[in-house]
């Protein structure tokens, strides 16, 4: 199975084809959407690794941006003992939900390549019953 490991947002990510992962919200991207990753660090398989200094140049991860989003609400109490001295606040971080589609090698041939997802009908999911 191969694997990369792409840079975005800060944070570095390994990655597989056909896995969905949270990663920080891209600027001026909308739903439904091709994103190209070229800051890959590292990419290879169980034989052989391709190592970058600092990145390697020409290769690529191509995902499908599957939605923008807010994640749940932190919060941020801060109490001062003794002094009736208290402050609330929360925040909710921007994420985006990707799905690695394809990954691609300095010499732009194909490593791996997810499998297409088909959406189930409601006749093939189980049936639920109500509990009483």
């Amino acid at each position: 199975m191969s694997y990369a490991v792409i840079k975005t947002g800060g944070k570095q990510y390994k990655v597989e084809s056909g896995q969905i992962l949270k990663i920080e919200k891209l600027p001026d991207s909308k739903d439904n959407s091709k994103v190209e990753f070229k800051d890959i660090l590292a990419y290879g398989d169980d034989k052989m690794i391709e190592v970058g200094a600092p990145v390697v140049n020409g290769a690529k991860v191509e995902a499908d941006l599957i939605k923008n989003s807010k994640n749940r609400t932190v919060l941020i109490f801060k109490k001062r003992r003794r002094q009736n001295s208290r402050r609330k606040n929360g925040h909710r971080q921007k994420f985006s939900m990707i799905r690695i589609s394809k990954i691609f090698s300095k010499d732009g041939k194909v490593l791996s390549t997810a499998t297409k997802i088909s959406k189930q009908t409601e006749k093939d999911l189980p049936k639920q019953t109500a509990k009483k």
